[in-house]
């Protein structure tokens, strides 16, 4: 069985070279300029790699092209230390990146029985998939390198070392690239010999990044072993302390005053230090409480279900969710009195409370949450687009943020999602629900 991949945002140590590594992330495949397929892996990469205490100065992408993925090949090898590469590794006429880094590395294609025996046990083990002769080109990996093992996949990527610039080349698909660097490119990392970098990420919800950047501005700027650093996320902010030492100890002893200074001062906004995201923080609270919770939503389409329901063993904590779009799903589905609604508006206070309170009672949840809104473009002739209403109840009591989140439809909606996962973790936390 591969590693697991779960719990990403724990601290991370790895292992770097006397000085510090500058690096080209090259994403190869056509679908990604024609706009086909959305570039995650440069992203993602990116945010591991910083984690790491590695510098990623460029992002190149390039098509299914020898000519020109050689010539990027070429300029990346004159100005990185360390060049990953993604995509190209599979059985097509166009998976070329392997035997174009090759060619430009001056290495033979090497054939490793090994990987295609794996092959042959994966096509065996999986009858739907048919096997074809071209599979087994993907055994074939540039002489004298280091094979990458893919358990999550069938193409194998593979790492060596070239007058002093490290390549790494990993598969396209995100669900295999992403954890064939956590479990296969961080450990050749570590190999390389140096001092140890330890990092720990602070999430914070409520407030800005230019706020918190202004806060602890000065600070920052005079930092350097430890440093931090922040970082905007979607409708939130990381702060990343990071530290290097001889050893991960040191390294963690020295990140700790850092973290806690953090979270002194900015208070009930941080919801977690090493936790993924404010819903895999909720599943956490609420499986230490034995708690379960249900949702009703409007102008979130379900985006709060499909978001918890995505982390393992949500299945322990969530009940159901109801969307009501419109007013008469609202009273035929949660109970609410129909006229109550046409009297204060769907988008409302007493709506959102009524929603919360409807899913709780029909579900048997301990809790419910609820959301309703005007996520755009057009205005309900009352309230501005962005108008939100996100409800909490527990059965004795019920919350409600009013917010005004701005434009743009999804926005609004993953906003409004948020806030939902925050009011919950609050409650969870003691700590107050609604802003004063």
């Amino acid at each position: 069985m591969p590693p697991s991949d779960e719990g990403g945002g724990t601290a991370q140590a790895v292992t770097e070279g006397e000085i510090t590594m500058n690096c080209e992330i090259l994403c190869v495949g056509t679908e990604l300029l024609l706009g086909n397929t959305v570039n995650t892996n440069a992203a993602e990469l990116s945010d591991l790699l910083s984690g790491l205490g590695i510098n990623v100065f460029w992002h190149t992408v390039v098509g299914d092209n020898p000519g020109r993925l050689a010539e990027a090949v070429a300029i990346a090898r004159g100005r990185a230390d360390l060049i990953i590469t993604t995509g190209g590794l599979g059985p097509t006429y166009d998976d070329l990146t392997k035997n174009v880094l090759a060619e430009s590395f001056g290495r033979k294609m090497e054939y490793h029985p090994e990987e295609a025996e794996f092959l042959k046990a994966w096509f065996a083990r999986n009858t739907s998939v048919k096997f074809t002769d071209n599979n087994m080109q993907q055994a074939y990996l540039p002489e004298r390198c280091t094979v990458l093992h893919n358990d999550w996949g069938t193409a194998p990527g593979c790492a060596f070392e070239e007058g002093g610039v490290h390549v790494i080349m990993l598969p396209g698909p995100p669900n295999e690239c992403i954890p064939m660097f956590r479990h296969r490119a961080v450990p050749y990392l570590k190999r390389l010999t140096g001092e140890v970098i330890f990092s720990r990420q602070i999430r914070v919800f409520g407030i800005g990044e230019s706020a918190v950047e202004d806060m602890l501005r000065r600070e920052m700027e005079h930092m350097a072993n430890p440093s931090l650093a922040t970082y905007a996320k979607f409708g939130e902010v990381m702060l990343r302390a990071t530290a290097k030492a001889p050893t991960e100890e040191q390294a963690e002893a020295m990140c700790q005053p850092v973290v806690e200074h953090v979270c002194q001062l900015l208070g009930d906004k941080v919801y977690g230090v090493d936790v993924d995201s404010l819903e895999a923080l909720v599943l956490s609270l609420m499986k230490e409480r034995g708690l379960t919770f249900a949702a009703a939503e409007s102008l979130t389409g379900g985006l709060i279900s499909q978001r918890f329901t995505a982390l393992p063993g949500a299945s322990a904590v969530y009940k159901s969710g109801a969307v009501t779009y419109c007013n008469e799903c609202k009273a035929a589905m949660l109970g609410i009195d129909l006229a109550a609604i046409e009297e204060k508006g769907a988008v409302s206070y007493e709506t959102a409370a009524a929603m919360a309170q409807g899913v709780r009672a029909c579900t048997g949840a301990d809790l419910a949450v609820s959301a309703t809104g005007l996520a755009g473009p057009d205005g309900d002739g009352v309230h501005p687009v962005g108008t939100v209403f996100v409800g909490l109840a527990d059965g004795e009591n019920v919350w409600v943020r009013e917010l005004k989140l701005g434009t743009g439809r999804s926005r609004v909606r993953q906003l409004a999602a948020n806030n939902a996962f925050d009011m919950l973790r609050r409650y969870l936390q003691g700590l107050p629900i609604v802003n004063k």
